[in-house]
Order: structure tokens, then C-alpha cells, then sequence
């Protein structure tokens, strides 16, 4: 896909192509870095207060030589049945400074986007809405003035 400017005709990828994926990967991670500045996450799990939101819950699920996982999510409903939504897993490719959503849980109401259907082997169409949530998701919370850089941060076990 093409796009003409005055002076020069700009080449951008198409949507669900692998390159448009790549672009939406490396937007993902863009917006992450403002949400959390420090790319290697330096905590286990933290909390975004927002004065026009519900808090904004992050944790670390995996951490690997190149890359960390973390689950990112609003939690609703009463304590004993509250329930995640979105419910994302973000895999962070700190070396490539790629994010992609590995995983939005089936019993949210964004179920038509959950799964990777497999059977059909449409790898990458099953992972574009997945990631296009993602990265609308992450513009939505920038904009609601959330971040983890002075979140509140769970106190860590001080071991004797």
C-alpha cells in the first residue's frame, strides 16, 4: 500500500501481512515503554492508579534472557469473584523491542480474538485482532494517565 505526499510516496505495510504485524509489534512495545519506562521490569508485579480508570494490574509471569512475560489487565467485579478483562498476556522482546499479546483468555467478551486457530493454520490472522487490541488497549490507558514508573508496587518479603 502506497501513500502519496507532496514530495514523497510512502510505503506502508499491508494490514494482516506479516511486515503490517512487525509494524504493530514495534508499535506495541512503543507504547509499553511509555506505560513502563524501565523495559526490564524490575518488579514482580505493580499497580496504575488512574483518576479516571480502574487501576491498571501488571505482573511477570516469565522472565528469559531476551525476552518477559507479563499479564496486563483491569480486575472487575467483588474480591472472591472478581474476574480479569482484558485478560492479556504480553510477551516483550526486549532485543528486538517488539510486544506482542500472546494471549487474551477465552471466557472474556473478547472470545472472537482469544484463540489461535490452529486447525486452519491461519497463524497470522489469528494474531493480528490480538495485537491490534493490544496496542488500542495500551493508547487507551496512556491516554487515561496510567503508568508503572511511581506505580504502586507490592512490598517485597524482607528474608532475615
Amino acid at each position: 500500500m502506497a501513500i502519496k505526499t507532496k514530495r514523497h510516496k510512502i510505503h506502508l505495510p499491508e494490514p494482516r501481512s506479516f511486515a503490517g504485524l512487525m509494524g504493530l509489534y514495534e508499535s506495541n512495545v512503543r507504547r509499553f515503554v511509555r506505560l513502563l519506562p524501565e523495559i526490564d521490569i524490575p518488579f514482580e508485579q505493580a499497580v496504575s492508579h488512574s483518576p479516571k480508570e480502574r487501576d491498571l494490574h501488571l505482573r511477570v509471569l516469565e522472565r528469559c534472557k531476551y525476552t518477559t512475560t507479563v499479564h496486563l489487565t483491569y480486575w472487575f467485579g467483588p474480591e472472591e469473584a472478581q474476574r480479569a478483562d482484558p485478560d492479556l498476556t504480553v510477551r516483550i522482546y526486549r532485543d528486538a523491542e517488539l510486544a506482542e499479546a500472546v494471549y487474551c483468555d477465552s471466557a472474556s467478551r473478547y472470545a472472537a480474538i482469544a484463540g489461535v486457530d490452529l486447525a486452519h493454520g491461519d497463524v497470522l490472522n489469528a494474531q493480528w485482532p490480538r495485537n491490534l487490541l493490544l496496542n488500542k488497549w495500551l493508547a487507551y490507558c496512556l491516554q487515561q494517565g496510567h503508568g508503572f514508573s511511581g506505580a504502586h508496587r507490592p512490598r517485597q518479603r524482607q528474608t532475615p
